[in-house]
């Protein structure tokens, strides 16, 4: 949290460690999309690029980790098909289980965001005009 504006607090700082871990976010996003069409990794990373509640923008290396992941358990597949004037290309498309998955995503993300909004509603009022700029959280 020291990157964040607060102050620093020397070489053993662990404040970064207490911060949001929602690495995994791009997980539901990427089946989000994959749920409206089969779709290359190359337009997959186009979706998610616009998504305005995906910031920052992952890298392509953890996308293509993810899809290799998700399609060794089965929750989405992948074939092969013809590029338009060059090599084949990987398209992705979730499977039944995949849509299982993601319906179980939406239902902890539900979770999760009732409970930040009780903790918000009781740290709010006591942070008052001291809270954080939220660019910079």
């Amino acid at each position: 949290m020291c990157d964040a504006g607060w102050q620093h607090h020397g070489d053993n700082c662990r404040c970064r460690e207490h911060g949001p871990r929602i690495e995994a976010f791009v997980i539901p996003c990427m089946l989000l999309v994959l749920r409206k069409r089969p779709i290359h990794g190359y337009e997959l990373m186009e979706e998610l690029g616009g998504m305005p509640f995906l910031k920052p923008v992952p890298d392509p290396g953890v996308v293509y980790r993810h899809l290799r992941r998700l399609e060794e358990e089965g929750i989405v597949e992948s074939k092969l098909e013809p590029g338009s004037g060059g090599p084949a290309r990987k398209v992705y498309t979730l499977t039944g289980e995949g849509e299982s998955y993601f319906r179980a995503w939406v239902s902890n993300l539900q979770s999760r965001r009732d409970n930040i909004n009780s903790l918000l509603a009781v740290a709010e009022p006591v942070v008052g005009s001291e809270s954080l700029d939220k660019s910079s959280v």
